[in-house]
């Protein structure tokens, strides 16, 4: 298990910090067991009591099985781990193989669509007068890649769905991460302000095209995606 430097955390989350990124960095593949308790407390340097509140967490979270009598198992936390599992790998986002930020972007291309279109419908003022700036963004890598996060968080919050936010906040360092790289391409922050001017010109006309624009500007990010990365 790597030594991370990391600074003024409680000995919990350290604990925490330094066994997801073990989980994910496969110092502890899936199948593996961990040390056993006295052992892995000494090598975190917290006490057992610390080690068992965190390994409970992981356990509830999908990461690990707890075996009594015996070391906990690692499990297919891909496979088998839930919405809880998303918020503590958010924090691992260096962490992330490149195609989980793909396979993201299709989770995504599935559920931001209805929230727009929902949004859309419910406050179609607040919408307009956000992809309005999405027009007038300065070319800059940063300027796209706030502006991108931004609207797609009004729309879950305006969307009347509460599982909405719920999901699109657990991405956010590694939207955020992913922003950076994608809008550094300026094939991707040509299509985006085309799809901005669109859904603007949809809202103000009360066209019912709404959800199909969008869907359709979230899979040619995911095509511009397949491009970076190969």
């Amino acid at each position: 298990m790597k030594t991370d430097n990391v600074i003024q955390m409680r000995p919990s989350a350290y604990a925490e910090h330094r066994l997801v990124t073990a989980l994910l960095d496969g110092t502890y593949p899936p199948g593996s067991t961990l040390p056993n308790e006295r052992s892995l407390a000494v090598e975190l340097g917290v006490t057992r009591p610390t080690l068992r509140e965190v390994l409970q967490r992981l356990s509830r979270e999908g990461w690990i099985k707890i075996q009594h009598g015996k070391p906990s198992r690692v499990k297919d936390y891909w496979a088998t781990g839930g919405l809880a599992l998303l918020s503590t790998l958010a924090d691992h986002a260096q962490y992330i193989p490149d195609n989980a930020i793909l396979h993201l972007l299709e989770v995504r291309a599935l559920f931001i669509p209805a929230a727009t279109a929902q949004a859309t419908a419910a406050a179609p003022a607040a919408i307009a007068d956000c992809f309005a700036q999405g027009r007038r963004l300065t070319e800059t890598t940063g300027a796209y890649a706030v502006f991108d996060w931004q609207w797609q968080v009004l729309a879950t919050r305006l969307s009347g769905n509460p599982f909405f936010p719920l999901i699109l906040n657990d991405f956010a360092a590694v939207f955020k991460k992913a922003g950076i790289l994608y809008f550094g391409e300026s094939a991707a922050r040509a299509a985006s302000k085309s799809f901005y001017q669109q859904v603007h010109q949809a809202i103000i006309h009360r066209e019912k095209s709404i959800q199909a624009l969008v869907e359709a500007a979230l899979r040619k990010s995911i095509q511009i995606w397949q491009e970076l990365e190969t």
